[in-house]
């Protein structure tokens, strides 16, 4: 049976930090994984920007309560989710995440947690697992499923190619240069009939 595993930010919903770095006026906070491929020393850098500028969990949420998702990827979803099962893997927050889901009429989440202080600073973040989205689309294939994946970003490419089929979706050119081999698509509808393409084998 083919599940399928989707990135979130840039494929779904704009990317939330670039949106907040936006509304702030710090451009240093419009670096994202497309850019920095070491989530780890990503966020312990995002977190050091937000203390300098006394910015807490609030103001981020207040942010994202104005962020909807991208035009067509509700559609997108409530298509692909008639025909399989579909899981979003993304290396971004509970407290992020949770009303974007409710605008895209809350798909299965994989996704971590922050560590936040009674000030409301964020302090840390727990990783569900490590390299989680590789780690997710191999327990699937241990239990029977053969995954179809796509995302945008540096830290999609293990799931994507681990998987039976995968897909660039509004990526990098230098992404798409440096993988020739997966196909790169710019819209939901060729997304959709990339994967509906792939042969189920069950």
């Amino acid at each position: 049976m083919n599940i399928v595993c989707l990135d979130m930010e840039g494929v779904l919903v704009p990317e939330i930090w670039i949106e907040f770095s936006k509304k702030t006026g710090i451009p240093e906070l419009t670096r994202t994984t497309r850019d920095e491929p070491d989530y780890d020393k990503l966020m312990h850098w995002r977190i050091g920007i937000l203390k300098e500028h006394g910015l807490g969990l609030k103001e981020i949420q207040d942010v994202i309560a104005t962020i909807d998702p991208l035009p067509g990827a509700k559609e997108f979803l409530d298509e692909l989710r008639k025909d399989m099962q579909v899981i979003i893997i993304s290396d971004t927050f509970t407290q992020f995440a949770m009303p974007l889901m409710a605008k895209l009429g809350y798909p299965a989440l994989f996704c971590n947690s922050l560590i936040v202080g009674e000030d409301g600073m964020i302090e840390d973040f727990k990783m569900r697992i490590t390299d989680s989205k590789l780690t997710t689309v191999k327990a699937l294939q241990s239990i029977g499923f053969e995954t179809i994946a796509s995302g945008d970003s540096y830290n999609d490419l293990a799931m994507i190619k681990a998987s039976k089929a995968g897909f660039l979706f509004k990526s990098t050119e230098k992404i798409i240069a440096d993988n020739p081999e997966i196909p790169a698509f710019e819209n939901f509808d060729e997304l959709l009939a990339a994967i509906k393409a792939v042969p189920d084998n069950n």
